[in-house]
């Protein structure tokens, strides 16, 4: 055996560096030795974060195969480690490329530019699926003319992403269009159909103007036929009320009574129609006034006292101290109302109009011993042409208006009804209204006082254009006893009061007069004539809010045509206590 320092022809390439362990230069070295040791250290270092990287880097020859890659970059191909892809792909372009063509531009970019950064390519794994990959390439001349070293990010993920999102970009943009469609459709139908409303809009409005222009008419109409027909209705009212005051036979005065029954329903019906008409177009605007609601309650039942009579029932007003601010018209058109009602549905028994203090509350209250109201049509009673008087039953039908009238009223002044009944046992009608506690007596609207008797001697002046009615006026109040001077315009009461040597004690005079002349002209003149207040009042037939507004100013006590007698005597025994 040769000895270590005979071995002259057996040397590797350590032995040569001074690496080998046999090296006689070895111990004669520890700087290189130590230089040795680190630059082994990085080698390490870098083969560690080499193999271990999660993206694939690979070593290769744009002509050959692979020269060397880590398992991310076998992973990434799906092929089993290193080895395994190095051995099985040996022609890059056509064994890892996709496309031949792909490989062919890149590789010419490369050999251009010497690198190329984050190109989204296709690359083929070991089961010849594709794979999405961002590859980087550095062109290596230093290790050969077509050598390359790779880095390799697997984006399969990614790609996978942006495909569904521009997926669902398109179907986003296929709902939109279609959506868009859709709406460009209804689009066009909803223009139709506002077109087609606006059409039924003007067609409305064309319509509303007609019906409104055929309410005005129907309520010129009905006004114009109001004073038309009551002034005949007053006249005849007047002479049959002069008439039933007579001695007459029995006969005759059965007659003249029918005759009063059917006067009687003529007006109630005209001044429900008319009433209608107001409520339903709102033109009847309350005039609230301070009232005395015991004194009106007497003043009523003095008025219906007659009616109780000639029906055979007994009739008592129940009243306490009571001031209400209220329109007193339209108070006094409900109880009217619900004591007419009373009364013609009261075979037997008495009515009875009582006030009842309630804390800060009126109740008004009208009870009967009449028919009754089954529950079930309590609603009903306050329809427009409805019959509360069953068949059979007896007594003066209505026109089934007198009900709604009251209904309507009573929304309009804000109050409260209710109605409580038992078939064959009456009815109780009681309304709710708030009073007023303190009050200045001389604000308190009085309503026409009771009539005191005999009249006899009492100068009266009545003005009317209707020589009917002034014949019928003058025939009633001569009746009473009174002296009555009738003249049919203002010049004619002048001329008669300028020659007269006894002045009348009252006058009574109609509204519309005529050429234009009104009562209350003919009122202020003989007033200015005869040097004082003359006591007087309006009898018309026009009910209007404007003309009751405008006389309250004068203190102007107004009575509605048809006069009814005993109103009459209440307003004339009012005018005369003014003397």
């Amino acid at each position: 055996m040769k000895k270590p320092s005979e071995r002259t022809g057996d040397y590797g390439i350590s032995d040569l560096l001074g690496l080998g362990s046999q090296s006689a230069r070895k111990n004669y070295y520890p700087a290189l030795q130590k230089q040795i040791e680190e630059l082994e250290q990085e080698r390490n270092r870098y083969k560690w974060l080499f193999e271990m990287a999660l993206h694939g880097i690979f070593q290769g020859d744009l002509r050959g195969g692979f020269l060397a890659c880590n398992p991310a970059m076998a992973k990434i191909c799906g092929y089993s480690s290193p080895q395994d892809l190095q051995a099985r792909v040996i022609r890059l372009r056509e064994q890892l490329f996709c496309s031949a063509s792909e490989f062919d531009t890149l590789r010419q970019e490369l050999l251009d530019s010497g690198s190329i950064s984050a190109r989204e390519i296709r690359l083929s794994r070991a089961d010849n699926t594709a794979v999405d990959v961002a590859i980087t390439l550095l062109r290596r001349p230093d290790l050969g003319p077509e050598v390359v070293e790779a880095f390799v990010a697997d984006i399969s993920e990614r790609v996978q992403a942006r495909k569904e999102l521009v997926q669902i970009n398109a179907d986003l943009e296929c709902r939109v269009k279609d959506r868009t469609q859709a709406l460009q459709d209804a689009n066009v139908g909803l223009h139709f159909q506002i077109a087609e409303r606006e059409k039924a809009e003007r067609e409305l409005v064309i319509a509303a103007e007609a019906a409104a222009d055929a309410n005005r008419s129907k309520d010129k109409y009905l006004a114009a036929a109001s004073h038309d027909l009551l002034q005949p209705l007053n006249a005849a009212r007047l002479t049959i009320s002069a008439l039933q005051d007579s001695a007459l036979p029995a006969e005759e005065a059965r007659m003249v009574h029918q005759v009063h029954r059917a006067l009687e329903g003529a007006e109630d019906l005209l001044a429900d129609l008319l009433d209608i008409s107001k409520l339903d177009q709102k033109a009847m605007v309350p005039d609230l006034a301070l009232t005395d609601i015991a004194a009106l309650a007497k003043g009523l039942g003095q008025e219906f006292e007659s009616v109780a009579a000639n029906a055979g029932i007994g009739l008592r007003v129940r009243t306490i101290p009571a001031l209400a601010k209220t329109d007193q018209r339209m108070l006094t058109r409900i109880l009217r109302n619900l004591l007419s009602n009373a009364f013609r549905y009261t075979r037997s028994g008495r009515v009875l109009l009582a006030l009842r203090a309630r804390h800060d509350s009126l109740r008004i209250e009208v009870w009967d011993t009449g028919v009754g109201i089954e529950e079930s049509k309590l609603q009903d009673i306050f329809t427009e042409f409805h019959q509360l008087l069953p068949q059979g039953t007896g007594g003066r039908q209505g026109a089934g208006l007198g009900l709604a009238i009251v209904d309507r009223m009573v929304s309009v002044l804000g109050y409260q009804m209710d109605v409580v009944s038992r078939p064959g046992r009456g009815s109780r009608f009681s309304l709710q209204l708030p009073i007023e506690r303190h009050t200045v007596a001389s604000k308190i609207e009085q309503p026409l006082a009771a009539a005191l008797p005999g009249f006899a001697g009492t100068r009266v002046l009545v003005i009317d254009n209707e020589p009917a009615v002034l014949e019928s006026m003058k025939l009633l109040l001569e009746r009473w006893g009174c002296l009555v001077i009738t003249c049919p315009d203002e010049h004619q009461a002048l001329e008669y009061l300028q020659q007269a040597e006894d002045l009348p004690a009252a006058m009574l005079a109609d509204y519309h007069l005529d050429d234009e002349k009104t009562g209350w002209q003919a009122i202020e003149a003989v007033r200015r004539l005869l040097g004082k207040r003359l006591p007087a009042a309006l009898v018309t037939a026009d009910c209007s809010y404007e003309l009751r507004k405008q006389m309250r100013v004068h203190h102007l006590p107004i009575l509605n045509k048809p006069v009814k007698p005993n109103r009459l005597r209440a307003l004339l025994t009012s005018l005369l206590s003014e003397n």
